[in-house]
Order: C-alpha cells, then structure tokens, then sequence
C-alpha cells in the first residue's frame, strides 16, 4: 500500500479482533513511530506498549465519560491485543540555546502526534487498526505507568486486526482549508 492509499483509506477503529499482533508486525509499527522527525531531531517521544490486560482496564479506566455518552476508547482497550501510549519528555523539544525558540513554547504535543501519525498509517498498511485517544486522565494513566515527571502522557491508541470497516467521514473541501498568498485568498 502505498502512502496516498494508507492516508486515504485509513479509518479511526473502534472494534477490535482478539487475535494477537506478532513481535515482528508489531516492531514495524513502533519503528514507523521512531522514524518520525522531531524538532532538531531531538526524539522527545517514548512508547509505552501494553499487553498486560489488567493494565489495559486501569488504564481503560482513565478514559473520561460524560454525563450522557460512554467513551467508545474504553471498549476498544478492552478488545485490543496492544495498547500504546504516546509519551514525551518535556523540556526538551521547540528548545534553542536553552530557551523555547518559538511563541508556540515546549512542542512535544507536536512531536509525538508526527510519531502518532506515523505510527497509525503503518498499522493501516500492516491491516492493523488504530484510533487516536486523547480524553482521559492522564495523570492517572501516569501513576499506573510510573512515567517520571519529565514526562507527559500525549496520546493513545488501541493496536490490533480491525473487526469492523468503518465508512468514509466527509472531510472540507480544499477550496475550504487551503489559501493562497495571503489567507482567505
């Protein structure tokens, strides 16, 4: 598959087989996360994998509800073989002679999305699933993990075979998101 095939038909799954995903599938995915630029190549990010499956429901846990919905993230940890957190050391990405180089401040939320991203469309290419999580306690996640404090828990993802094909979402139109020489131009 190549890469316009992977962008384009890659799809937020939220139901998952409970076959396993092999060592060397689930390397090929991680290294497609290592292989993500980073600010001055500064590699701030750190993956968690979890196949434990009872810290897989402390950290399904963690996921945040709402009054009148269920997090659909929490069933998708349950079914998954792998869960992976996105970690990054902060302090140390965005950094210019010791001070942040941009108004944008510490970009590790930038750094480990490029890896997220990364590693999702490597997963869709292997005819894995994958679906970005991002609402929960992250402190929580933290503490169950042992994440030192230089840390910061970004993001998350179930891994493992798709047990459903989730349709096209419509996306804005070029015309609508892309200007050209000054904006709304």
């Amino acid at each position: 598959m190549d890469v316009f095939e992977a962008i384009s038909t890659r799809r937020s799954i939220r139901k998952y087989k409970t076959e396993p995903v092999d060592t060397t599938t689930l390397n090929k995915v991680l290294d497609a996360a290592r292989l993500a630029p980073s600010w001055k190549n500064s590699q701030c990010r750190h993956l968690v994998v979890v196949q434990d499956t009872e810290i897989k429901e402390k950290i399904a846990d963690c996921l945040i509800a709402g009054k009148s919905f269920e997090n659909p993230g929490k069933k998708a940890i349950h079914q998954a073989p792998v869960l992976i957190i996105a970690c990054a050391e902060i302090g140390k990405s965005g950094m210019n002679g010791g001070m942040y180089a941009t108004d944008k401040g510490d970009w590790f939320m930038y750094d480990t999305a490029l890896a997220m991203q990364n590693l999702s469309l490597a997963a869709h290419s292997l005819g894995l699933g994958t679906v970005h999580l991002g609402l929960f306690d992250a402190g929580k996640v933290s503490a169950i993990l042992k994440i030192p404090a230089s840390y910061r828990v970004v993001a998350m993802t179930p891994l493992g075979y798709p047990d459903e094909k989730p349709g096209i979402v419509p996306r804005k139109e070029l015309t609508e998101i892309v200007s050209w020489n000054t904006f709304g131009k």
